[in-house]
């Protein structure tokens, strides 16, 4: 009987000692870095933002809802509508301001249109199987939003008592939110829901997110889900923001690195190692936001055909391939070729553009190759080497039949070139063209200068 003790004893300890070494174990397990979830819809998405203001002549949400249907069409996923609610009058810049310049969170500036003109403008979205998100001013408000009175309290001073704009900026139309204060950031939130639940949009474009702490940010999106599944992007670029926050972010980065290329300052190189930075040290998981135009791009830093120049073209199939999320400006498809005036109603000319053709191949090539989705619904970036690697960038994403093979020619100079390893053996079909073509061991292939070329495997 004492031996039977003894032994189930030992038994016990053993079984002990295992559970314990396997719960040991368990800590050394890769754990995910980003707890969110994107909803199912943001898988192949690309984004389109919207300035309503300058959208159409009009300048209203129901002129600006009879475009839908050429976006849908185009293949666009999510709209992204810059900021909707009433301006600001106080320090007003311009003669219509900013509409960052935010006087009521939970109100439409008349100038756009009604509550039910916006509820039509989701709706027709929605109908035709697109998103709409809105773009979110979190960090500041107008001087004479009512909250200044309500609440002085939320907001920053200066030493000396008074209202003052975000530090260390010269935005002189708007104030600084103090985020330390909880009944701020319940109210903010407060008002996220409220377009969620009462118009059904679909998520947000958050500015400047990184001026405001990133725990309100994480209690949002939390509360935002509750409602529906949301997409959140981002307007910074902070891997911190993805883990239970944001889907997206801003790749600015990338854009550096590309007008540095454009512009002759760097070569291929420069954008091998971003990517491979990119892929070590950032999640798989997180989107980042690739774009060659957006407004403030547009109205502060020039027209985008002009700082990119002949490279612009590699730069919006590089955009559309690579490891990211693409965006789409406010009629960058019809050859967008002024700077729009960002206080003032300044109106898009609209035409039959000359890149309006490559953006709907572009999208349609990222909707049917699963490689190139976004995120970790994706797949990753693997660099093939080659013999004009100072100028030429190329990379496989995918395995098998399930390939994407793209070569950039990142300079003024026509190259042939040769691949050193197998990453990309196989047959496949010239993605925009069309034509078949094989690589092997020999295999030589002829760029034009900032020529590119898409594969697809067979």
């Amino acid at each position: 009987m004492m031996r039977t003790l003894f032994l189930s004893l030992g038994a016990a300890l053993a079984l002990s000692a295992c559970a314990s070494e396997d719960a040991g174990a368990d800590r050394y397990e890769p754990q995910a870095y980003v707890q969110t979830t994107p909803p199912e819809w943001t898988a192949d998405a690309v984004i389109y933002q919207v300035n309503t203001r300058q959208f159409t002549k009009e300048g209203t949400f129901k002129a600006a809802q009879e475009h839908l249907p050429r976006l849908a069409e185009m293949g666009v996923d999510i709209v992204w509508l810059m900021p909707i609610h009433p301006i600001g009058e106080v320090n007003r810049k311009g003669g219509m301001g900013s509409p960052y310049a935010v006087k009521d969170y939970r109100a439409i500036n008349p100038d756009l249109g009604t509550e039910e003109e916006f509820r039509g403008f989701v709706d027709a979205a929605h109908g035709l199987g697109m998103k709409v998100i809105l773009d979110w001013v979190a960090n500041h408000s107008a001087w004479d939003n009512p909250l200044t009175q309500a609440h002085p309290e939320w907001y920053t001073r200066t030493p000396e008592g008074g209202l003052m704009p975000p530090e260390g900026t010269d935005w002189s139309d708007v104030v600084d939110f103090d985020y330390s204060q909880a009944g701020l950031r319940e109210y903010m939130t407060g008002s996220l829901v409220y377009w969620v639940r009462e118009f059904g949009i679909d998520g947000y474009r958050a500015d400047v997110a990184g001026y405001v702490p990133t725990d309100f940010w994480e209690t949002a999106r939390a509360e935002l889900d509750a409602v529906k599944p949301v997409f959140m992007l981002a307007e910074w670029d902070s891997r911190d923001l993805h883990r239970n926050a944001f889907d997206a972010t801003y790749a600015w980065e990338w854009k550096e690195v590309m007008q540095k290329v454009a512009r002759g300052e760097s070569g291929a190189g420069a954008m091998r190692g971003y990517f491979a930075g990119q892929k070590v040290s950032w999640p798989h998981a997180a989107m980042r936001m690739m774009y060659t135009d957006n407004h403030d791009q547009n109205s502060w830093d020039g027209i985008a055909s002009q700082i990119y120049g002949p490279a612009y073209e590699a730069a919006i199939a590089l955009s559309f391939t690579a490891h990211g999320i693409p965006l789409i400006y406010n009629g960058q498809e019809a050859d967008l070729d002024r700077q729009l005036a960002f206080f003032e109603k300044d109106e898009i000319e609209w035409k039959q553009g000359r890149y309006d053709p490559l953006f709907r191949q572009l999208i349609a090539l990222k909707t049917a190759e699963r490689a190139l989705w976004n995120g970790d619904q994706g797949a990753p970036m693997i660099d093939v080497p080659n013999s004009a690697s100072d100028d030429v960038f190329a990379f496989v994403r995918g395995q098998g039949a399930d390939r994407v093979f793209a070569v950039f020619n990142l300079s003024p100079r026509a190259q042939a070139v040769r691949f050193d390893l197998a990453r990309h053996h196989g047959d496949y079909r010239d993605a925009l063209s069309g034509d078949e073509i094989s690589f092997g061991a020999e295999s030589e292939l002829a760029l034009d200068p900032w020529g590119y070329r898409i594969f697809t495997a067979e």
